[in-house]
């Protein structure tokens, strides 16, 4: 049985990046797929883009905004026939650096976007998916939310919570014929990253590298991937090293200093963007004509 082919599948955050990808990907599949961005512009940009591999459409979706969020699902869902068989909640943001110098506003934008969005969302697909025993939800998370490193203590803190509620989700709701996925991506080539300095052990991996996870776990549905694959086993065992193991590895990898140093000037349009992510950003209005 096809589990992509013809069915609705609707992106988070997906005017850019992992999920700008992921829509690509499943549209080359034969996926129905919606996309939602806050960025109206650059969603109108990627849906024109995407028209010509496939059914695709997009609407404005804040995800810290659950009225928002509920639009566009009801939206999604008369672009899908009526239902929705897939939720990738991808949106999200990556605060960096010292802990004690990120503003307030940083740290609660990004469990608003990082966690509650995720949990928002699958409160509003469940439903439906519980009532026909059938639906897939796929939470991207990160490799920081399994072994964390300094620079990322909010980040990491938010995607510890996404593959935590993740699993939990995915027992719970077994039972319905309904699964869920936790997607762990390493460092990856977008936004996310601008500014840092990618080391040989962490060098940023290519979006359509996460997409094709994605398409891989709707495939074979499981709970838990990593990419790459090998750290699904190295992974719990970095996390369970002791301090001094720990920091010795990330001093090894680069990774100690990945997030506390880097290209503040590089960096800035994403951290002003990431640290604001609430909200539509509609297309500004045309200039009015004045005799």
């Amino acid at each position: 049985m096809d589990r992509i082919a013809g069915r609705t599948v609707v992106i988070t955050g997906a005017a850019r990046g992992i999920g700008y990808a992921t829509a690509g990907a499943l549209l080359a599949r034969g996926a129905r797929v919606v996309i939602g961005d806050r960025d109206v512009p650059r969603l109108e940009a990627a849906v024109e883009s995407l028209a010509g591999a496939g059914p695709v459409s997009g609407h404005p979706l804040d995800v810290t905004d659950p009225a928002s969020f509920a639009e566009f699902v009801a939206r999604a869902r008369t672009d899908g026939g009526g239902r929705i068989d897939v939720l990738v909640n991808n949106a999200g943001v990556m605060p960096v650096g010292h802990f004690l110098e990120q503003s307030e506003q940083a740290v609660r934008t990004a469990i608003e976007v990082n966690v509650c969005g995720v949990l928002t969302g699958s409160r509003l697909v469940l439903p439906e998916m519980v009532a026909r025993r059938g639906g897939h939800i796929v939470n991207i998370a990160s490799l920081a939310g399994v072994v964390p490193v300094p620079g990322q203590v909010v980040y990491a803190g938010t995607k510890f919570a996404v593959v935590g509620l993740s699993t939990a989700m995915a027992d719970e709701f077994s039972p319905h014929g309904v699964e869920v996925s936790v997607v762990m991506p390493p460092f990856t080539a977008t936004e996310l990253i601008a500014g840092t300095k990618s080391t040989g052990a962490s060098r940023p991996v290519a979006p359509e590298v996460i997409a094709g996870a994605v398409v891989g776990v709707l495939d074979r549905p499981r709970t838990h991937v990593a990419v790459p694959y090998p750290m699904r086993f190295v992974s719990p065992v970095l996390s369970m090293l002791g301090p001094r193991a720990r920091r010795w590895l990330h001093r090894r990898m680069g990774s100690d200093r990945l997030f506390l140093d880097f290209d503040t000037a590089a960096r800035h349009a994403y951290h002003q963007r990431a640290e604001s992510a609430t909200g539509v950003v509609a297309a500004p209005a045309p200039p009015t004509l004045t005799e």
